[in-house]
């Protein structure tokens, strides 16, 4: 079911209409607060990963990705590159990424959709 409108609100405030969830099929530590959600899959979130969370997967996937780090950072495992606050990823399908070690935590918002 695609999501209703909204209009403005504060994502972090205590009343938001949007909670943080775990994320399914994610390690523990990371939590999602998603705000659009379209019937093909498509959706924008902000993501939180806890300081200490790793992956392990290499991830790939069939929709396109767009990434900004809003907060904190994580490392590449792969590419044993650091990626900080105010950087940006446009991820094409099949595109890999990851494993991923979060040292000190870091928040993203983040857009998936399909062309």
């Amino acid at each position: 079911m695609p999501t209703e409108d909204m209009e403005f609100f504060d994502p972090s405030a205590d009343d938001s209409p949007v909670g943080w969830e775990p994320v399914e099929g994610y390690p523990d530590g990371i939590y999602e607060r998603v705000f659009y959600r379209d019937e093909d899959g498509s959706h924008s979130r902000i993501i939180h990963f806890e300081p200490g969370v790793e992956t392990e997967e290499v991830l790939t996937h069939d929709f396109y990705e767009e990434v900004y780090i809003i907060e904190g950072g994580l490392i590449d495992k792969t590419l044993d590159e650091v990626f900080t606050a105010g950087m940006y990823a446009c991820r094409t399908p099949g595109m890999e990424h990851g494993p991923y070690d979060i040292p000190v935590g870091c928040t993203t918002f983040e857009v998936r959709y399909y062309k």
